[in-house]
């Protein structure tokens, strides 16, 4: 590797460096230590250096040094980990630049074009790769230290590095922590001990911030049972917050199978970077708190003051500048924030220079004056640019007169402070769908019905109108601490669709796709998928009491959103709550209103919740534990299993309450829901637990649990609702309501805010990213255990070598993952299958690893053999093996007895295996997770299983000469490099010779046989011993050609010959050499440690 050219003085390097070659103006050097005579003490002390000093010269064993003849100084230019790589340097230095220097007259002449010379190659090196690193220089020192000690494959692409410590047991090893796209990598070398440590990401199952007595703080990482820390990092933070980013990608990219398609900077593997990485994480913090498409990325950042009409002073903050938003959130504690599209922006003004400020006019009679904005001219422009504004002096006539508009409104606001009523904003008048919120069509409001439920009624929306005259209302209004007092006593009957699509942010989406829910239920009504079924079948469960879903109008419109958004995301497709989730949302929400609020939920609000394996729900819940550990020691006390809140609670974040409170009661929390996220169901549960705690810890077991938990939430009322009686009951579904006691529901949701209004929704996002890891790995090792228990009844393997083996294979899967986006590996692997078809191998990764565990270690045409055994084990041709399929051909291979394994090499040589051709090998490859599963056909092929008697020896088919040939020719090569392996080649001649003899004898006795044809079986049959019956068997063709034949030797070579397996087993078993050859053990434990060692480096052929 080219360095950038250093000054050195060689006098003080004489006892660490060894010159190997030199001429007049380049000297190659050794390190002590490494090569031909290396070892003892000196290479102990070099070993050490290298490893805790930051320095690439002490690293690299070999450099190469620039001299000038009369001076004194000397320049490293390259450095070199194998001999081959510096000789290469040192053989391209003498060819290219020797020749060129004996032009010039000065020493100075020399080392200033040797130096250019060597930074444009450096240059011309880093134009690709190293571009984006903070700085190229040392990251190329720390790339070339990655690739010599750990050694994985070349495109293994390094993030960051950082100097810690790697604590084993109770001893530190100082050393280095890398961290690269799929791997977490340690290195030390403290006088001979060496220490290297090798993590993929998707094999974490903990990764936190820790401290105790020893360690003040470190960071922990939990693998497959074993802790690991690393600590005395300078920038420890940082060091995690990196670690958990690059675990995160590696979860969503190979178990969710995210592409990162809309994010450059992520989109591929080989091109990862911290920067990217910090922006990415930046990029998905803004969108959340935003409430933003996952279209948005973080662009720009200014810090700002807002003025703040409603409260008459200005609030510091930050400007968020997105493709399509211009977002504003307050730093100083008054939790307001305001977002504007820039579809809605209509000018842009600087209209204060002095205080560096800039106003943003939009739709509606609406302003906004940012002040102290360090580049404001800029942002100013920006705006104007993604807006489409022309920044030109020269207006038009209807320009000007809009910055006319602004300009007076903006004089008016700030003369007349307390005339705030010309803030008012307008609503937003989209484009209507064909159906009504189903609330109004079924339960109208009465305008003259004067209740006191009505009244009060009346009385939150009148607050409502004051809140949006003071903030605004639509999509540019502020966000405040009022506005969640104002959700926490209720959001009225009549403004409850609009504000839950304000606040989730699908008002956005639905004004970006205008016709975009038309188009798609037209493209998926009269579809016929598994979630279109699934869908029919619930339908009639959502909500069934309530009048809406009793007709045909609210079933179709229910119907309607579900195919769509299942369409539209096959992904996800039809999860079961969702049709209780959308029922509800179609109840207040108009129906392209309720499928943008439905992409909401599903896509940005609660991800991962919806689908076969319910993930997000299941990280939440650990959320909700660790929230319990933290909130209510009482219960912890009493309850040290917390896992029996985790299946009670399972339904209140999968229906956001609505399966278990009453309906009336249940929106009130979907309200909070819409504004705070998944922390108001948090929330609400904690102060659920809490209510009941007395109850709770005096319950003797987890039924009475229940009992207790379900008396409460019928006991739950909303005791403001203006829904009539006949739609409360049927929410109800017929629960007692003779209890002693009701509990208000605003009074326990404003109890839970109160209480627990402190958790912080960063808190959140990062438990749930943390339990993320320990919720995915429990999963997959559920999977792992049950595939075991499946073939460990089939196969010879002890469990313990199965866990190896099943390890490999799943690893050998991600392997073809790890450095692209578009590996056909991924859609092999489906949560939603079988456990046995969840993980599946095609040709070419089952081919590496095959190579890898076959017992034949000196086979030298893997490829063509592990074709044949990719073949002959792939029973459905589907171009996949499952774990068990391959289990059974290494059981067979390691533990078979000699006619099972001389079987196995024997079926190898006939079809479907043999005959096949070369280079074709998937016939076909379904595709998984959106067709129907035909169950017939699953039952049958079970069926078959069952029924399928043993293969017997006689069942085998005859092998003809093409295949016979071959086969001789696997056991040559399967026998090479063994240390009897001339033995062994004089017994395949010896039985190969026997073979062809005994068919030769068998087709001379045919010669003189009678023309009568039935005859000749008959006397077969009766007592012809087994080898002569095998010889005397051949196709009546090709007895009818030599009866035919006038010559007998030309016969043999135009006629085809076959052998029977027992034919062939009879003749091996004569040879001890051979047999004792295939009934040598197999040390399984030691093949599985070589396996996984050299997994990683081994390169996948495409």
């Amino acid at each position: 590797m080219w360095l950038k050219p250093d000054e050195i003085l060689l006098k003080n390097a004489f006892k660490l460096w060894v010159t190997e070659e030199d001429n007049e103006y380049f000297v190659l050097q050794r390190r002590r230590g490494y090569g031909e005579g290396g070892g003892g003490l000196t290479g102990l002390l070099v070993g050490t250096l290298d490893t805790v000093l930051d320095s690439t010269s002490k690293v690299a064993p070999y450099r190469i040094l620039h001299h000038t003849p009369d001076s004194q100084v000397y320049w490293s230019i390259a450095c070199g980990v194998t001999k081959e790589e510096i000789v290469q340097h040192w053989d391209w230095l003498q060819q290219n630049v020797m020749r060129t220097l004996s032009v010039f007259d000065s020493s100075e002449d020399i080392t200033s074009f040797v130096q250019g010379k060597i930074r444009g190659l450096i240059a011309e090196e880093g134009k690709t790769s190293l571009v984006l690193e903070e700085d190229p220089e040392k990251f190329r020192e720390a790339l070339l230290r990655f690739e010599k000690w750990f050694e994985l494959p070349p495109k293994e692409k390094l993030v960051t590095y950082y100097s810690c410590s790697y604590w084993r047991g109770k001893v530190p090893c100082q050393g280095w922590l890398y961290l690269s796209t799929n791997f977490l990598c340690f290195y030390s070398y403290l006088l001979g001990a060496e220490v290297k440590l090798i993590i993929s990401w998707d094999e974490i199952w903990r990764l936190e911030k820790t401290s105790n007595v020893i360690l003040t703080e470190s960071i922990h990482v939990l693998v497959h049972g074993e802790d690991h820390y690393f600590s005395m990092l300078m920038h420890l933070n940082e060091t995690f917050v990196i670690m958990e980013q690059l675990a995160d990608y590696s979860i969503k990219r190979l178990f969710d199978k995210e592409a990162f398609q809309r994010e450059p900077a992520l989109s591929d593997p080989l091109q990862i970077t911290k920067r990217g990485l910090e922006a990415h994480a930046k990029s998905e913090q803004f969108r959340t708190f935003f409430r933003l498409p996952k279209e948005e990325n973080l662009l720009e950042v200014h810090e700002s003051f807002l003025w703040v009409p409603f409260s008459h002073y200005n609030t510091l903050g930050k400007i968020c500048l997105s493709e399509s938003y211009l977002c504003f959130a307050s730093q100083d504690g008054s939790q307001c924030h305001v977002i504007i599209p820039m579809r809605e922006v209509i000018n842009v003004e600087k209209s204060d220079s002095s205080n560096r400020a800039l106003t943003v006019c939009v739709r509606g009679k609406r302003a906004l004056r940012f002040s102290e904005v360090r580049d404001y001219q800029r942002l100013a422009n920006t705006i104007r640019s993604r807006c489409g504004i022309s920044a030109s002096p020269q207006h038009s006539a209807s320009s000007e007169a809009i910055r006319g508009e602004c300009q007076s409104l903006i004089n008016h606001f700030e003369d007349n402070p307390e005339d705030v009523t010309l803030m008012v904003g307008q609503k937003d008048s989209s484009k209507a769908v064909s159906t009504e919120a189903l609330m109004t069509v079924f339960h109208p409001q009465d305008v003259e019905n004067l209740d006191p439920k009505m009244l009060k009624e009346k009385m939150k929306e009148q607050s409502w109108n004051i809140h949006f005259s003071e903030y605004g209302r639509g999509t540019s209004m502020f966000f405040t601490r009022k506005t969640r007092d104002l959700i926490v006593r209720g959001v009225p009957e009549a403004l409850r669709g609009e504000l839950w699509m304000l606040f989730s942010g699908a008002v956005n989406d639905m004004a970006t796709h205008p016709g975009y829910y038309t188009d798609l239920v037209e493209q998926s009504l009269g579809t016929s998928t598994l979630a279109t079924d699934e869908i029919e079948r619930d339908l009639h469960r959502s909500l069934p009491e309530h009048p809406a879903f009793q007709s045909d109008t609210g079933i179709s419109a229910l119907r309607r959103v579900l195919t769509a958004y299942a369409y539209r995301n096959p992904k996800i497709g039809y999860c079961q709550a969702m049709n209780i989730l959308t029922s509800v949302l179609l109840l207040y929400a108009k129906e392209e209103e309720a499928f943008w609020l439905l992409v909401a939920v599903c896509e940005r609000m609660l991800p991962d919740y919806f689908n076969r394996r319910i993930i997000g729900a299941l990280v939440d819940q650990a959320v909700f534990e660790d929230l319990i550990r933290e909130n209510l020691p009482q219960l912890v006390e009493h309850m040290t299993d917390l896992s029996f809140f985790s299946s009670v609670s399972l339904s209140w974040f999968l229906t956001l309450f609505i399966s278990v409170l009453p309906i009336e009661s249940a929106v009130n929390v979907v309200d909070c829901f819409f504004y705070d996220g998944i922390k108001a169901i948090l929330q609400l549960g904690l102060a659920v637990l809490d209510y009941n705690m007395g109850a709770l810890i005096s319950c003797h077991d987890d039924a009475e649990a229940v009992t207790i938990l379900n008396k409460f939430f019928d006991s739950v009322t909303n005791k403001d609702s203006p829904l009539p009686s006949t739609v409360q009951q049927a929410s109800l579904g017929g629960t007692d309501k003779t209890s002693r006691f009701n509990v208000d529901i605003s009074e326990l949701i404003r109890e839970a805010y109160e209480k627990y209004g402190n958790i912080r929704s960063e808190d959140v996002e990062s438990s749930r990213k943390r339990n993320k890891l320990h919720v995915i790995q429990t999963l997959e090792d559920t999977t792992k255990q049950n595939v075991i228990r499946v073939v460990t009844q089939e196969v010879r393997f002890s469990p313990s070598h199965l866990d190896g083996l099943y390890n490999l294979f799943k690893r050998q899967h991600f392997l073809c993952c790890y450095w692209t986006m578009k590996s056909p590996a991924l859609l092999h692997h489906d949560p939603s299958l079988a456990y046995l078809e969840q993980y599946q191998l095609g040709f070419q990764q089952f081919s590496v690893l095959f190579s890898l565990l076959e017992p034949w270690a000196f086979c030298n045409t893997k490829s063509a053999l592990s074709l044949w055994v990719f073949r002959l084990i792939d029973e459905n041709q589907d171009g996949l093996i499952n774990f068990k399929e391959f289990c059974y051909a290494l059981d067979t291979l390691y533990s078979g007895s000699f006619t099972n394994k001389l079987k196995f090499l024997f079926k190898l040589h006939l079809p479907p295996a043999f005959d096949l051709p070369q280079d074709g090998v998937i016939k076909k490859s379904p595709e998984r997770g959106r067709g129907k599963v035909d169950l017939q056909a699953y039952l049958k092929q079970w069926q078959n299983e069952i029924l399928k008697k043993e293969e017997t020896i006689k069942d085998l088919p005859r092998i003809d000469q093409t295949q016979f040939i071959q086969f001789s020719k696997t056991l040559y090569n399967i026998f090479h490099g063994d240390p009897e392996e001339e033995s062994l080649y004089r017994a395949v001649a010896h039985v190969t010779s026997l073979l062809l003899r005994m068919e030769e004898v068998g087709r001379r006795l045919q010669e003189p046989s009678s023309p009568s044809e039935s005859s000749k079986p008959a006397a077969v049959d009766e007592g012809e011993p087994s080898t002569e019956e095998a010889s005397t068997t051949p196709g009546s063709s090709d007895t009818s050609s030599s009866r035919n034949s006038q010559d007998a030797g030309a016969d043999l070579t135009e006629t085809d010959w076959s052998f029977s397996f027992e034919q062939v087993l009879a003749s091996l078993l004569n040879e001890p050499t051979i047999v004792r050859f295939f009934e040598r053990p197999v040390d399984v434990q030691t093949k599985l440690a070589q396996a996984r060692v050299a997994q990683l480096k081994l390169k996948v052929n495409k």
